[in-house]
């Protein structure tokens, strides 16, 4: 029965019954290449030509005439998902809606995502493989072919580094392609073999984590300056402790004989030794800066010299390229740059003004100006012609002197050096004047006066009233 108020389409009947009896043959395969409904010459159908009805298109159809039906055909519906599936129900039909949701609403929830359980063991038949000669993790951590940063793992067996350790990951396919299955990842130092993906736990590893990163104890760190023993290196060279040399990476010699003098301060060298000290910090300076420190003064480490590379990474980063690899530069002020970048990085908020750098190095300088005073001038009114100086009353002739006093803080203090000889000797070349220090401190005795022309003529005296604490207990 039609609903009352509308009329079904009008369908004829032979219509109906010659279309389903050419959707018969066609599923059957009867009808011939131009679809007339006669087989070919050898018997066989080419349904590659015939037109075919999707079910999508079969659903909508029989969905319009539905929507007929119910006298809705601009209605709005709803979509339901019902196992794993989806539903449309017609607007209008809310027993079939609610009974719907009832179903929806006593499903479980979906199990949550649980982190993957990596097995541990400590018979790795690869370790054997492990080549200590090739491992160099001086160099950034990058991996070498996504150039990305993060989870990357370093193969023990070539070296090189790579990222992560999936199925799809650049270590996975490394270790498929090249056959070397052992890697430690850089962050967490955990050491897995691949593609089997277990985490290895063997004691014979721990000497590659200390070369990764380091690590003094406090004790040994106050005991660090007694040890007199030398290391020795993988290819058997000896090397000390402390004096280790830096690889010169083109034109960088400037920053070598920088931290080669820094680390010969042992207040601050026990506070790079030891990471939970500047732990606050979020400047990659400072960090490069302390694992710089701790290689150098490493008694384990597999080669007898130190490469700089990611501490002068952090360099040029933080100088915006003022400080470059392949660029010349003087190691005074890079040195001063150095000091108060590590001091600007290192202070806390409540002591702004306090830190490891102005512990090891500042003092005070007690600075004394004397300016000469110009004496005033005044146009008589009687003769325009003359002037005459007038003195105030009660000055002496002192009072033409102004004189100032002020004390400055300081990190770094220039010595005056003498001229080079204007003659060469007979090797041709100019004979550096050999002068005792005192005689270039006299500077800084508070007597000797030295004139300056800026910013205006003066005559000033330096008196140092404090020294840095390194320079006062080497006087002592």
């Amino acid at each position: 029965m039609d609903p009352p108020g509308k009329r079904r389409p009008p369908v004829e009947d032979d219509d109906m019954e010659a279309e389903a009896i050419k959707r018969q043959r066609i599923s059957d395969g009867e009808e011939d290449e131009e679809g007339g409904g006669e087989e070919g010459t050898d018997g066989a159908a080419l349904p590659g030509l015939a037109v075919y009805k999707d079910d999508d298109d079969e659903e909508e159809e029989g969905a319009g005439h539905r929507e007929q039906w119910m006298g809705q055909e601009n209605g709005r519906g709803e979509t339901i998902e019902n196992g794993g599936g989806q539903v449309r129900v017609r607007a209008g039909d809310e027993e079939m809606m609610e009974a719907l949701h009832q179903k929806d609403a006593s499903r479980p929830p979906a199990p949550e995502r649980r982190q993957r359980q990596v097995e541990r063991r400590r018979d790795c038949p690869y370790l054997d493989t492990v080549n200590r000669q090739v491992l160099d993790f001086d160099f950034e951590k990058f991996c070498s072919i996504s150039l990305s940063n993060l989870n990357v793992y370093a193969c023990l067996v070539c070296g090189k580094y790579y990222q992560g350790r999936g199925l799809n990951s650049h270590a996975y396919t490394h270790s498929l392609e090249a056959g070397h299955h052992v890697y430690i990842n850089l962050q967490t130092e955990k050491v897995y073999c691949l593609p089997d993906g277990y985490e290895i736990d063997d004691p014979s590893l721990d000497d590659i984590r200390h070369v990764l990163n380091p690590r003094f104890s406090r004790e040994q760190v106050l005991h660090l300056d007694e040890n007199r023993q030398w290391s020795r290196a993988l290819d058997g060279s000896n090397y000390l402790p402390g004096m280790v040399g830096l690889n010169n990476i083109k034109e960088t010699d400037f920053v070598n004989v920088t931290i080669q003098s820094l680390m010969r301060v042992t207040p601050l060298r026990n506070f790079f030794l030891i990471p939970e000290n500047y732990q606050h910090s979020k400047s990659p300076l400072v960090h490069r800066f302390g694992e710089l420190t701790r290689k150098i003064w490493h008694a384990r480490n597999f080669k007898g010299q130190v490469s700089p590379h990611e501490f002068l990474q952090a360099v040029m980063k933080a100088s915006n390229k003022r400080f470059q690899i392949g660029v010349q530069s003087d190691p005074v002020e890079f040195m001063s740059w150095l000091l108060n970048t590590l001091h600007a990085q290192l202070r806390h908020s409540k002591k702004k003004d306090r830190s490891i750098i102005y512990d090891c190095f500042q003092g005070e300088l007690e600075v004394v100006k004397e300016i000469q005073k110009k004496p005033l001038i005044e146009k008589n009114d009687h003769d325009d012609e003359e002037n005459k100086v007038i003195v105030a009353e009660g000055r002496s002739s002192n009072d033409s002197v102004v004189r100032e006093t002020s004390k400055v803080p300081f990190l770094m203090l220039g010595l005056d050096l003498p001229p080079p000889p204007l003659f060469k000797d007979a090797m041709e070349k100019n004979i550096i004047p050999q002068v005792p220090l005192f005689n270039i401190l006299k500077k800084f005795d508070g007597e000797t006066v030295t004139e300056v022309v800026r910013p205006c003529i003066a005559r000033m005296r330096y008196r140092v009233t404090r020294l840095p604490n390194e320079l006062s207990c080497e006087e002592s």
